[in-house]
């Protein structure tokens, strides 16, 4: 007690008095879920129910849904959060009540460049954005862009076989990435960097990046400095990469002037672009003029998250496909079958005919059940609503665990196998749509939900009429999740690639 003097009384009378605010402040949002009678994990003062049972956060949640239920309270650092499996209110979540109560997701604030992306705007400005964005992926524009994805699917089968020259053990991802990003690049800006033949281009690596993880723990910890970071025009996104992809907007807006090559009629890009030229200005809510249209920043916004959010959903969503397949050889070879009866003798793919594989459909649809991309929804009360016997207060963050949700054995027996006769013609329809959501549902549901799984059969049948996939001493099994970041493998997914011998391709046919 020898150091007591050195401090005066004034000077103790801080610090005591900075002590009991920060323990109040580090408890000051719990309890919320207590008063409302709703179950969940006791927190942690600034920690929250973060990382208790599983440092994996979707693997946590079916952890917490076997333990509490359909429905449970956490708190993400000292953010309340409403986790919600139950198929009704679900339903009521993202479709009945959507656009009155529960338009928006969570606000992150800081969103800097990308705050007017469509999976970011909200209220107006969503609807604005996404009514121009939706007839850009109808079925009909997917028919168009069908040959630009051809175009790379094949110099994926190209790049393939000549890595057979030196390993047959490849790191799926480091192809399936590369096929991903120059399809975001074509379709969306409508160049070609051929990023499957430069796999080292800082872009990939830029946009693996984006996403700053430690300014989430500030902002979770301490949301009172918030506006000052707002101010100071920090972003949770890289200014590094989204400044790279204004260069690049600009780059092929540039390029397209004078050219009349047939490509940029069918890019995002030019579809933005002519329909802002071609929008009516109509009177705003104050009487001033407004474009319909989207802006030259809304554009910007609308390319960078395209390309960055469906590069890597659909790598990941090809790397697991291939692991499940590797896994499971009687499944690889009934699909096979299916691809050779489809386009015998390794026919060119065609679209409606691609669209018309049931078992590929199937198989597509079981691996996003095991793996869904996005292992979490979110949406965010505007009021406070009640729903059955379940009260949700206004602002509160409405969490729907898709991962927990696909996995839920009282939805899907056996429910770590990989079965896709799940979703077969016989038994698709009895399966409740609000408890398979690889996709989301309702009016804020993904929009390019038909590009990405377009992308993924075309990508699928051209490497399995040439290639099978299968296990080697590199592939673990089972897979260590990654804790950051969407869903993924804490190591690279390394598998053994085969080429089909002619005789293979009309085995048991």
């Amino acid at each position: 007690m020898g150091f007591l003097p050195f401090f005066s009384l004034e000077t103790w009378i801080l610090l005591i008095t900075f002590c009991c605010i920060f323990v109040m402040y580090g408890h000051w949002t719990y309890g919320v879920f207590e008063k409302l009678g709703i179950p969940g994990p006791k927190p942690k003062m600034y920690f929250g129910t973060v990382g208790r049972m599983n440092p994996v956060f979707y693997i946590e949640d079916s952890l917490l849904a076997q333990k509490y239920g359909k429905v449970w309270g956490m708190y993400e650092l000292r953010k309340p959060v409403l986790a919600v499996m139950d198929p009704d209110v679900l339903k009521i979540v993202l479709i009945k009540e959507c656009l009155t109560h529960f338009t928006n997701r969570r606000n992150l604030r800081l969103n800097g460049d990308l705050s007017d992306a469509v999976s970011i705007a909200e209220d107006d400005q969503w609807r604005k954005i996404r009514s121009v964005l939706s007839p850009y992926f109808s079925s009909g524009r997917m028919k168009e862009m069908f040959n630009i994805m051809k175009h790379h699917s094949h110099k994926l089968t190209v790049k393939l076989q000549s890595s057979l020259a030196n390993n047959d053990v490849i790191n799926v991802k480091e192809f399936f990435g590369p096929y991903s990003m120059d399809i975001m690049i074509s379709i969306g800006f409508g160049g070609d960097m051929d990023f499957i033949n430069n796999p080292s281009c800082p872009l990939l690596t830029l946009v693996s990046a984006i996403i700053n993880i430690y300014l989430f723990s500030v902002s979770g910890c301490f949301p009172v400095v918030l506006p000052l970071l707002e101010l100071l025009g920090v972003s949770f996104f890289s200014r590094t990469t989204t400044g790279h992809f204004k260069k690049i907007v600009e780059k092929f807006r540039a390029e397209r002037k004078g050219s009349s090559h047939q490509v940029w009629n069918i890019t995002i890009i030019i579809f933005l672009m002519l329909n802002r030229d071609s929008s009516i200005t109509v009177n705003g809510p104050r009487g001033e003029k407004q474009n319909q249209g989207l802006s030259d920043s809304e554009i910007v916004s609308q390319l960078t998250m395209f390309a960055m959010a469906g590069y890597e959903t659909s790598a990941i969503t090809l790397t697991f496909l291939a692991y499940n397949l590797a896994r499971n050889p009687e499944i690889t070879k009934r699909l096979q079958e299916e691809i050779d009866t489809t386009f015998p003798s390794k026919g060119p793919v065609q679209y409606e005919a691609l669209m018309q594989m049931e078992y590929l459909d199937a198989v597509i649809k079981e691996s996003l059940r095991l793996s869904p991309p996005i292992p979490r929804l979110e949406r965010q009360a505007k009021e406070t609503v009640k729903i059955n016997d379940l009260t949700i207060p206004k602002d509160m963050i409405v969490m729907i665990p898709v991962y927990a949700l696909h996995r839920d054995p009282e939805l899907w027996p056996e429910p770590e196998e990989f079965k896709p006769e799940r979703f077969s013609k016989e038994n698709k329809d009895s399966i409740n749509p609000y408890t398979y959501l690889p996709f989301g549902m309702g009016p804020r549901n993904c929009l390019g939900m038909r590009f990405a799984l377009l992308l993924v059969k075309l990508a699928l049948v051209e490497v399995l009429q040439k290639f099978s996939f299968s296990v080697c001493k590199e592939t673990m099994i089972p897979l260590k999740m990654d804790a950051s970041g969407i869903l993924g493998p804490l190591h690279p997914i390394k598998l053994k690639l085969e080429p089909r011998s002619t005789d293979s391709e009309h085995v048991d046919k």
